[in-house]
């Protein structure tokens, strides 16, 4: 089986569920997007935190979706910086539980990063994101050695803010054979750095992973149109349509997937990443775009019933299951 490894900001989520809305604005914080902070709203949101229930979970977009590809028995590894403090600490051990290669580098100047997590009654999620070590990862800490053995590279769309590490990082890949996979993130960050995205996706990117929202603030287009515009950039093009499931496109093959349906939406955090999750264990398992889609879905489908990204180990034995049975 190919394996993917996943480079990405090594968060701690934590997270907290609203009774409404307004605390977001009091935090300037808009609402369904990913807001980097500074450490002084970091304190005020904790001082928030402190007097309400919170639950704690590891966290970054790629570290959830290569979590959600090692407990479907994938082979992975990990690229990130933490602190060597207990978050940190949390951190490795975590990715080390579920058999993932950890490639995990340490910061002495700034404690391991945090992403505050509100969960609006909606199921709608906001983060105010401090990245702390996470920010400290540069291109001359990546070396070839990291990538060798690997089929797929994961990046996540948040790293985009460091030009130089995101575009070693691609060139080490290349080098090594790697397919490159990229998850646009959120559609504030592909407006705030649009002409990097483009030059990422019509030079180096071969898979693109966006929802409806980041499609368009990338196109400028609805999803099936948004759809055709990335599919002539790069080899493989997803759409995320939320409820209405995903466009998949790859060369004149188009193919729709339903989500699946769920009774009640909790939480929408790792939505995204667990569909990436399932989509590539089709990949490396050899599966039609159809089957990736529908594993994607499966996944997806799970973690916005769960406050985090955490699913029990009863779950994951069902999801496979379900994924036997998939045609």
């Amino acid at each position: 089986m190919d394996k993917i490894i996943g480079l990405g900001n090594a968060l701690v989520d934590v997270l907290a569920t609203l009774d409404s809305d307004e605390i977001l604005a009091e935090m300037e914080l808009p609402k369904g997007s990913m807001t980097l902070i500074d450490e002084d709203k970091l304190l005020k949101i904790n001082k928030y935190f402190s007097r309400v229930k919170t639950h704690l979970a590891t966290g970054g977009s790629a570290g959830n979706a290569i979590r959600g590809m090692a407990q479907l028995g994938a082979g992975t590894g990990f690229i990130g910086k933490v602190n060597n403090d207990s978050y940190g600490n949390f951190y490795r051990e975590s990715l080390l539980k579920r058999g993932t290669e950890a490639n995990l580098l340490l910061s002495d100047t700034l404690p391991s990063g945090v992403a505050s997590t509100f969960i609006s009654p909606d199921g709608e999620r906001t983060f105010g994101t401090y990245l702390g070590a996470a920010s400290t990862l540069k291109a001359e800490d990546l070396s070839l050695e990291m990538f060798k053995g690997y089929t797929y590279l994961f990046i996540e769309g948040y790293l985009v803010q460091e030009h130089d590490m995101i575009l070693r990082a691609i060139e080490l890949a290349k080098e090594a054979g790697l397919q490159v996979c990229l998850d646009m993130a959120s559609y504030n960050i592909v407006a705030g750095d649009h002409e990097f995205f483009s030059l990422l996706v019509n030079k180096y990117v071969d898979i693109v992973f966006a929802n409806e929202e980041e499609a368009k603030a990338f196109t400028g287009k609805e999803p099936e149109e948004a759809l055709d515009v990335i599919a002539k950039m790069c080899s493989i093009a997803i759409v995320k349509v939320g409820a209405r499931g995903s466009l998949i496109r790859k060369g004149t093959e188009e193919v729709r997937v339903e989500a699946v349906p769920v009774a009640k939406v909790v939480d929408t955090t790792g939505a995204g990443d667990f569909f990436a999750a399932g989509f590539l264990y089709g990949l490396t398992c050899g599966y039609s775009l159809e089957k990736c889609g529908k594993i994607g879905s499966i996944l997806s489908g799970e973690v916005i019933q769960v406050i985090g990204t955490e699913l029990p180990d009863s779950k994951w034995e069902k999801i496979k299951e379900d994924i036997i049975m998939i045609n």
